[in-house]
């Protein structure tokens, strides 16, 4: 299965490579109040492809770290459970 990762990688590798070898000319980004960046097609698409990542990431944290809390409660809850049913008490 490691060997199946590997070689998919490698091809993204190779074809992310090609994509940027092909795509080197460079761009210009025009920013407000007159600023120009010129940088290579290959280079801004990575920027804004990373720049959308984070943004995406920083989006779930939230309800990861809800999702997280509401677990551990439930599985502190599970454990006073076992706990009352090994002990032979009663639940009610």
């Amino acid at each position: 299965m490691r060997f199946i990762y590997f070689l998919a990688g490698l091809l993204l590798f190779i074809l992310l490579l090609g994509f940027a070898l092909k795509n080197n000319t460079p761009v210009e980004l025009h920013y407000y109040l007159g600023y120009t960046w010129r940088a290579p097609l290959s280079l801004l698409m990575l920027i804004t492809f990373s720049c959308g990542v984070l943004l995406g990431i920083i989006a779930c944290i939230s309800s990861l770290i809800r999702q997280r809390r509401r677990n551990m409660a439930l599985e502190r809850e599970l454990k006073a459970l076992n706990n009352t049913m090994q002990s032979g008490q009663s639940l009610v």
